[in-house]
């Protein structure tokens, strides 16, 4: 077992702490210098139901989760349906152990809680004979025993981290600090005794048979533990965002949850509302209003605010909404992630209706393009769309507490101030010409602020005169409806020539195999990319963001600078390979996909697999769940 990385999962049931152990391993494991990233898996249930938490951590940059892992910390599950096998969903306590056997690596470690599972039930599971296949070291202990000796059962997870700190050779130094910041008093004193004695309860009645244990490192610069839903939130403050709408829908309340917790110090408002219809026209009215204003939802919230979208482009009312996928259609999977709300994104709403859509792949690109969206959807007045998805709305990394340090930006963008409408088109009932024919930069029409004195104008979802009024003129009509469509030439000349490209690119450029992917799949490419070039391939990845206008003259450069190009998503239909054929409209017989939608996020491996089968003609089938889907006209 090689000490280059650790990869520790903590398994139990919903509402066992598992989030809450895990987010304080992995902080302390990044206080020692290590680089950390974490991928969550849940169910959709409040209670009970089997639930992970996985921590890879090592000396160098981590950017997406492992191939499989090699330590299991197995708590059990508290809040089991039932926990007879012949109940419908089985025997629900011994799942946080059953179900992580298969993906542990040869040589892994196992703790379980014998406190709560049986003899009878760790027995059916076949785990000694697997445990010497494997070359697994199994430590039973009785963590629930322990927590009780010392006040509450529910101090099981302080008693797990002390033995897993202690198989590891690990220093309790960050835990202890981690545990001093968080809780006190009696509290605290029976947690830290409890970490000490199960810390201690290793060298005095283990013998350890492992050879695994944490990496060393060293961070030069101070580091935080982010999600990409921190990520997005911060950028949207920097942005000058101070106001949200929302209803709750998971993944996306976390954006809502965080900026609604930082808004009373900063001076903003958040309203949580009866559906994601009002959240939507709130965030609309806020903005016509003056503020900087976000909303957003998952899927199936998300379709609700179709209405209110084609309002805020109608009217040119600049707003910023963010939509986290998971897996659907419907309810679907509502805890899993997945890629498949692409084209509804791109295409919701009524008619020919524009937008701007970013898909950042990682944390720091979270943070970067929801600042560039507040700027854009000001600069323009068009409504722009952050789409990610359950990974990167969970999963945390460590990033440089520099890459923060820039200044905000509260600008309102093409907004005119009083003095400004002095010299600005009037008709003759003195009503602003906020929809002009003429001075429209950049095919944008400079607008007031409800109050501003020579502001008045009419604002409808109708389409409407230079001051608003309803108008069904053909000549009107087609000079209003194409200057709001090449709004996006303006803004696609802008992202450019301006700002520095989204998209991310890595592998040696001049390779002759590419690899495209968008939004959280970009960092299982990357290693994927590394791992192929390591073993003698000649790969590259381009690792896409920008979905409307999309980055065509980037695209079309990678491939054809490629034989040929594999595109790695999370759907069943291809639907950002598509998305690459409608724009480019050729490139059809060079692109063959990786399609994975089980629930579960790309492993490297699975890409190195798929890359190896797909485009080097390995006479094969894919052992991973995922699915091959050859080039056009194959």
């Amino acid at each position: 077992m090689s000490d280059d990385e650790l990869i520790w999962r903590v398994s139990g049931g919903s509402g066992d702490g598992i989030d809450s152990t895990s987010q304080n391993f992995a902080k302390a494991l990044m206080r020692s210098g290590l680089d950390v990233f974490t991928h969550r898996h849940y169910p959709s249930r409040i209670r009970g139901g089997h639930t992970y938490v996985e921590i890879r951590a090592a000396a160098d940059e981590v950017q997406s989760r492992g191939d499989g892992y090699n330590f299991l910390l197995a708590l059990g599950d508290s809040f089991a349906r039932n926990p007879q096998e012949e109940a419908y969903y089985g025997n629900e306590e011994i799942k946080p152990l059953s179900e992580n056997l298969d993906e542990l690596r040869e040589g892994g470690v196992i703790v379980y809680d014998e406190g709560l599972l049986s003899e009878d039930d760790v027995a059916d599971l076949d785990l000694e004979e697997r445990a010497e296949e494997n070359d697994w070291h199994v430590y039973p202990v009785d963590l629930r025993g322990l927590a009780k000796e010392h006040g509450r059962e529910v101090m099981r997870n302080t008693a797990g981290v002390g033995i897993t700190a202690g198989l590891l050779d690990m220093e309790l130094e960050h835990i202890e600090d981690l545990m001093s910041g968080a809780m006190g008093g009696d509290i605290l004193e029976a947690n830290l005794e409890i970490l000490h004695e199960a810390y201690e309860m290793v060298d005095e009645e283990f013998e350890t048979t492992h050879d695994l244990r944490v990496p060393t490192g060293e961070h030069d610069t101070e580091q935080a533990l982010l999600s990409g839903s921190n990520a997005i939130a911060y950028g949207a403050i920097d942005g000058g965002c101070r106001f949200i709408a929302g209803y709750p829908m998971t993944p996306w309340t976390d954006v809502f949850t965080i900026l609604s917790q930082n808004f009373p110090d900063i001076g903003g408002v958040s309203e949580q509302v009866e559906d994601e219809i009002a959240a939507a026209a709130l965030a609309v009215g806020a903005s016509h209003a003056g503020a900087k204003a976000m909303s957003g939802s998952s899927g199936g919230g998300f379709a609700l605010m179709s209405e209110p979208l084609g309002l805020a482009e109608m009217t040119e009312t600049p707003l910023v909404l963010v939509e986290s996928m998971r897996a659907g259609p419907s309810t679907g999977m509502p805890t899993k992630p997945e890629q498949g709300d692409l084209e509804f994104v791109l295409y919701t709403s009524q008619g020919d209706s524009s937008r701007v859509v970013f898909a950042p792949g990682t944390i720091e690109e979270a943070y970067e393009q929801t600042r560039l969206a507040f700027h854009i959807a000001w600069e323009y007045q068009i409504p722009t769309i952050i789409i990610y998805d359950q990974k990167l709305s969970g999963e945390n990394k460590n990033v440089d507490v520099e890459f923060f340090d820039r200044e905000p930006e509260p600008g309102l963008g093409t907004t005119l101030t009083e003095e400004e409408l002095k010299e600005a088109a009037h008709d003759n009932s003195g009503k602003f010409e906020r929809f002009g024919y003429e001075d429209n930069e950049k095919n944008v029409s400079k607008r007031s602020l409800p109050g501003q004195k020579g502001g008045r104008y009419l604002a409808t979802g109708n389409e409407h005169s230079p001051v608003g009024h309803i108008s069904e003129d053909p000549d009107n009509r087609v000079y209003q409806m194409t200057r709001r469509i090449e709004k996006l030439d303006s803004i696609r000349e802008e992202l450019d020539e301006e700002h520095d490209s989204n998209q991310t690119y890595f592998g040696d450029e001049d390779a002759e195999y590419g690899i495209i992917t968008w939004g959280s799949s970009q960092g299982a490419v990357v290693e994927a990319v590394e791992r192929l070039n390591d073993s003698g391939h000649s790969v590259k990845g381009i690792s896409v963001s920008d979905m409307m206008p999309f980055a065509e003259a980037e695209v079309t450069e990678f491939l054809e600078s490629v034989d040929e190009a594999m595109v790695v998503e999370m759907n069943a239909t291809a639907q950002f390979r598509g998305l690459i054929q409608k724009e480019l409209g050729r490139f059809g017989d060079k692109m063959t996909s990786l399609l994975k939608y089980n629930g579960n996020p790309f492993e490297p491996a699975e890409i190195v697999e798929g890359y190896e089968v797909n485009v080097a003609d390995e006479d094969r089938e894919p052992s991973a769940q995922v699915r091959i889907e050859p080039a056009a006209g194959d």
